[in-house]
């Protein structure tokens, strides 16, 4: 048999929670094939198999923690399987040939008989009990990761579920009769008015050190502002039909990154950063702009490089593969590196005002409220239906004055209330 180790993750990642086993002890894997989803801080990483086999023993259960370079699973290849599986055939027909031969060797001689003898009632009876005591072939109650997360989410005890499969494998259905039976639903109101505690970990664990960080060493100052978005929505309609065309969905999030990036050239200290010692300021050439995404592993922030360089079109795809990417928690560790101002949409559930928590070690962020149709006054003083949407920028104020976002926001709000005027600047 061999052990997979689980490999070097990158990113000075030293440990990480396995999420779901894709295969179990006993099951057949090919080279290539997806076994196990493991947590890092960053992202959902897939782990395949090195080489086909059978899958003899799993070293860490689902939710548990994995060590690189420690055992994750152990397998017997597809060529030691063959090799084993002969070397027991050849073994078991030489024990039975060779009293057959001692017997046809000296003809008359009555050979005693080498058949072992059955076992005994008693000692069945042992064998079973200390395989009941083991709990399974491995010393554990065996049972599949999703009836191991069942049993978690009701709070039960899995070794006190009788299991109805294989070498005693509790089965979804035991867990569910075992809800069912009496004496569970004695316990139901106890057991429902406990809290269910899991431990933080990968990236939701990530996230809370960096906001902690950001917000308690960060002074953040919030400036915030009403943006009519009337004509760029006009102006996203008719170009969505040719965006499709071309195989991209365009939303309004590729006109907010170009409006950013413009306006980041006439204001250069919103895309600098600050080192930690406070003492020098790093001014990044290129607009990296991030976007906030929530994903079912946690808040991920993925980036858009060099927006400004980029076509309209060109955003839009790289916005679609990030948002897709990062829901699925499978960001690349190069799409969450080297941002340099951000976008929370959170209009895009509902909301109409946030105040968001700066990226560290980003300068400055940007929370777009949902755009709502309002009545407002044109320049004569008549009452229109304007389509609106607020926005709440947060700045590191060590180096970013109210003045500085409040010129910046007003630059960014004009490309964005006369989308054409960004014609002028688009390269």
């Amino acid at each position: 048999m061999s052990d997979f180790m689980l490999p070097d993750i990158g990113e000075g990642i030293v440990e990480c929670e396995v999420v779901e086993w894709r295969v179990a002890e006993g099951d057949t894997i090919e080279e290539d094939q997806p076994v196990v989803e493991v947590m890092t801080d960053k992202a959902l990483v897939e782990i395949t198999a090195p080489e086909p086999g059978v899958v003899t023993k799993l070293y860490v259960d689902q939710g548990q923690i994995a060590k690189v370079h420690a055992p994750l699973y152990a397998y017997q290849a597809e060529g030691e399987a063959a090799s084993s599986d002969n070397a027991k055939a050849s073994s078991e027909t030489a024990s039975v040939s060779a009293p057959q031969e001692n017997a046809q060797s000296t003809p008359g001689t009555q050979q005693p008989n080498t058949t072992p003898a059955p076992k005994t009632a008693p000692e069945l009876e042992s064998f079973e009990t200390a395989a009941a005591k083991a709990g399974g072939a491995y010393g554990k109650t065996p049972a599949s990761p999703a009836v191991r997360r069942l049993v978690r989410e009701h709070g039960l005890d899995l070794a006190a579920i009788a299991g109805s499969g294989k070498d005693g494998r509790v089965l979804k259905e035991d867990v569910l009769g075992y809800l069912e039976a009496p004496q569970t639903r004695a316990n139901a109101p106890a057991s429902q008015n406990a809290p269910r505690v899991e431990p933080l970990r990968g990236v939701r664990a990530a996230m809370a050190k960096q906001m902690v960080a950001a917000a308690t060493t960060i002074p953040h100052f919030q400036y915030g502002e009403e943006i009519d978005v009337t004509e760029l929505l006009a102006l996203r309609e008719r170009l969505k039909p040719q965006a499709e065309t071309l195989g991209e969905r365009l939303t309004l999030m590729p006109f907010f990154m170009k409006a950013m990036a413009l306006a980041v050239e006439a204001h250069p200290i919103l895309n600098a950063q600050l080192n930690p010692e406070a003492t020098e300021l790093a001014y990044y050439p290129e607009c990296n702009i991030g976007m906030a995404v929530d994903s079912k592993v946690g808040l991920l922030v993925p980036n858009v490089k060099n927006v400004g360089a980029l076509s309209l079109l060109e955003v839009a795809g790289e916005v679609g593969r990030l948002t897709q990417a990062a829901r699925e928690g499978r960001v690349e560790q190069a799409d969450l590196k080297g941002g340099t101002i951000t976008i929370s949409n959170i209009g895009a559930m509902g909301g109409t005002y946030a105040s968001p928590i700066i990226n560290a070690p980003e300068g400055a962020i940007v929370a777009i409220g949902k755009t709502q149709w309002l009545p407002r006054f044109d320049s004569a003083g008549n009452v229109t239906r304007r389509a609106m949407l607020t926005v709440t920028w947060a700045g590191d104020h060590r180096f970013i004055d109210g003045g500085t976002i409040a010129r910046f926001c007003n630059q960014w709000k004009a490309y964005l209330e006369a989308p054409e005027t960004m014609l002028l600047q688009l390269r």
